[in-house]
């Protein structure tokens, strides 16, 4: 499975990223500058943690905008996964990809910390390979995590337990297809038990499972 992870000015998970997919799942990986736009050999593109320029606007506002992320409208098009964690799921709102947006925590304190995470969708790429009600534990690490949607968005996001106030506990959304998950915890550092846990790894290895389960991938 081919990844790309995208490398905007300011972020710092992309080193992370990087790591967990070449040397723990022994993938191809390469970086993807935030103004390439040629995604056609990539299967998953991920777009990491930390801080995108433009975020002292709104987080991923200008971020939102930039070459690559345009370039992921025809991606997604063509079957692609794209997985974004803290500023990358705040730029996947902004640019429209998943509903709602990102606020200052309700306590307005940066956070960090490990949370827990009731997976309740299995019907994904991302989640496929987890159990529905299964409980993972993944680090969190941002100042703008608060979950805001639509009252109808909401009802159907409906989720159990995170630590920023986000309305309806709400961790991660995923679009209607499924190919495009939005998350503020950080699965990258919980990927290795010398981390600490390894959580965020069964993430990872069911994309990696649906790969070999129907070949979608291959098909692009």
């Amino acid at each position: 499975m081919r990844f790309g992870v995208v490398v905007f000015p300011g972020t710092w998970s992309d080193c992370d990223f990087h790591y967990v997919v070449s040397e723990v799942l022994h993938q191809p990986v390469r970086y993807v500058w935030h103004r390439e736009r040629e995604l056609s050999e990539l299967d998953c593109v991920i777009l990491p943690g930390g801080f995108s320029y433009g975020d002292y606007l709104r987080a991923g506002a200008v971020a939102g905008r930039s070459p690559v992320v345009e370039a992921l409208r025809g991606f997604v098009a063509k079957g692609g996964l794209v997985l974004g964690s803290c500023n990358g799921f705040q730029i996947l709102c902004e640019a429209g990809f998943l509903p709602g947006v990102l606020t200052r925590n309700e306590c307005l304190q940066y956070r960090c910390q490990s949370s827990h995470l009731v997976v309740e969708n299995v019907d994904t790429p991302f989640t496929r390979g987890l159990r529905p009600g299964q409980v993972l534990t993944m680090p969190i690490s941002h100042g703008e995590g608060k979950y805001h949607a639509d009252a109808e968005t909401l009802a159907r996001l409906k989720q159990q337990s995170n630590p920023n106030g986000s309305l309806e506990n709400i961790a991660g959304v995923v679009n209607p297809e499924g190919t495009v998950l939005g998350m503020m915890p950080h699965p990258e550092r919980a990927s290795e038990a010398a981390m600490g846990g390894t959580d965020g790894l069964l993430m990872f290895q069911s994309l990696l499972g649906s790969l070999v389960e129907d070949g979608s991938f291959l098909k692009r």
